[in-house]
């Protein structure tokens, strides 16, 4: 990893611009882990009514009634996009490009990069946002903030929002699994129930914000489409390659002087054609950027 991590480090530094393409794999070195004490600790009533193993799988459960449901995601939503972040993974990362010419393609939905300080304007969340909710129909193309109806929901369940914005370890005693019928929310124009803004179908809403995002990426790739560009891949996996892995790949093709970055705690690699352009880096993302 030393000799890789000392490539990587002479290519950020040569670069004329970075492209970062993060996958879900950076979220989780970040401390955003989805089973074991983190899930345990705030969805114990869930496991053992349920069953349910994991905060990924949960999102999916056919729940009983809307209140149900909504005390699942509250909580969800809460510890995964509005309390602090787990660890300074993400803000290490933007030591690393602030200086550069940068741009962020990510699947992630945890919005992490714009609250760890990375400009907004060079973001473009492909997948959605934790904090959003849209129609369910849709009947129409807007998206909706949701904090402020979220940090109701908890205490109406019995959870404690702390100062910093963590969730107080829960009493179980006074736990419920429901939250008021009145906070279920729903789509002011048709009155149908709103979910999350997170693609899983043709359901999915881009609004406005998005498309805005993918206009200012696609500029930038377009004006750097020559000269040393970095493809910075992060953590990504097999889930949704067309989005970041493949494009990445054919950009570095058409680009003899880029440069393509795989990085990943496993399994990190590139095509063979691409091997004199390319650097695969397997280990812990906050040892390689301390190594950075």
């Amino acid at each position: 990893m030393e000799e890789t991590v000392m490539q990587l480090q002479k290519a950020l530094h040569s670069a004329d611009a970075v492209v970062i393409g993060a996958g879900a794999g950076l979220s989780t070195a970040a401390g955003y882990l989805y089973a074991g004490e983190r899930f345990e600790t705030y969805f114990r009533d869930f496991i053992e009514k349920y069953g349910i193993q994991d905060m990924y799988s949960g999102g999916f459960y056919p729940f009983r009634g809307l209140e149900e449901y909504w005390a699942w995601w509250s909580r969800h939503i809460w510890v995964n996009r509005y309390a602090p972040i787990p660890s300074d993974l993400y803000s290490e990362l933007l030591r690393v490009v602030k200086d550069k010419d940068y741009f962020v393609l990510t699947t992630n939905v945890d919005h992490c990069f714009q609250r760890a300080g990375f400009e907004k304007e060079r973001l473009f969340y492909t997948q959605g946002d934790y904090g959003l909710w849209q129609c369910m129909e849709p009947c129409h193309k807007l998206t909706y903030d949701n904090e402020k109806t979220v940090r109701e929901m908890l205490p109406a369940q019995g959870f404690v929002i702390e100062a910093d914005d963590n969730l107080a370890p829960p009493d179980w005693s006074r736990i419920q699994m429901r939250i008021p019928t009145e906070l279920v929310p729903r789509c002011p124009h048709c009155g149908k129930p709103m979910t999350m803004n997170l693609r899983s179908d043709d359901s999915f809403v881009e609004d406005a914000g998005w498309h805005d995002a993918s206009v200012r990426y696609r500029d930038f790739i377009r004006r750097h489409s020559k000269g040393k560009v970095l493809y910075w891949e992060i953590g990504v996996g097999h889930n949704t390659p067309m989005i970041i892995k493949y494009p990445f790949w054919q950009l570095t093709a058409k680009n003899p002087e880029a440069t393509y970055v795989c990085m990943g705690r496993s399994h990190a690699y590139c095509p063979d054609d691409l091997k004199e352009q390319s650097i695969c880096i397997n280990g812990n993302a906050a040892e390689i950027f301390a190594q950075l």
